[in-house]
Order: structure tokens, then C-alpha cells, then sequence
């Protein structure tokens, strides 16, 4: 089964190369499938600043790893935990990150 957005050129794709293959046309049937790809789509975003695939990579080696610090769950929390939250993650970056010049 192949599920697509309603995108014309999608059917004919599908009438060229997958012709038995049933095809589902829905607005919102292929949430899950975008929806996996959230991570992916996170990291392309940031890739578009840089010039190089190898200055991309020098850097999301690092951020993908310090990112997660500065997003805690927010859908289990509410703006009060949340803020007090951030703010506590923020004084710890300050103590861990601060480097003597």
C-alpha cells in the first residue's frame, strides 16, 4: 500500500512505476510516517546554515548531544515546572560550559 498527501503528480507516479500496488490519497494518513521523520527534518533544518556536509556533521556531533538538555518534556508539565525547569538546565550549562579565557 502506498499512502500519499493529495499531490497530483503522486498518481502519476503511481499509474507509471507501481500500478498494482493500491494507493491512498488522505491529508492525514501519512502523519505517522512524517511524524517518524521528525529527527531527521530537526537535523536538516540546521544543516542549511553551513557551507560544507563536513562543517554540518563537526557540528551537530555536539549539538545533537547538548540539545536534548534545553528540551524537557513539555507536554507533561506545566509553564511553572517548565520554566523552573529551563531555568535550572540553564544554570547548569553555565557552571559546565563556562571556559576561562
Amino acid at each position: 500500500m502506498l499512502v500519499t498527501d493529495k499531490l497530483p503528480s503522486y498518481q502519476v507516479a503511481h499509474r507509471e512505476t507501481m500500478s498494482t500496488v493500491e494507493h491512498r490519497q488522505s491529508k492525514y494518513s501519512n502523519n505517522r510516517c512524517e511524524n517518524s521523520h521528525q529527527p531527521t527534518r530537526q537535523r536538516e533544518r540546521a544543516m542549511k546554515g553551513f557551507r560544507t556536509v563536513v562543517a554540518a556533521q563537526r557540528f551537530l556531533a555536539s549539538f545533537s548531544r547538548i540539545s536534548p538538555h534545553f528540551r524537557p518534556p513539555r507536554h507533561r508539565m506545566t509553564a511553572i515546572d517548565h520554566r523552573t525547569e529551563l531555568s535550572a538546565r540553564f544554570q547548569v550549562w553555565d557552571q559546565v560550559g563556562w571556559v576561562p579565557v
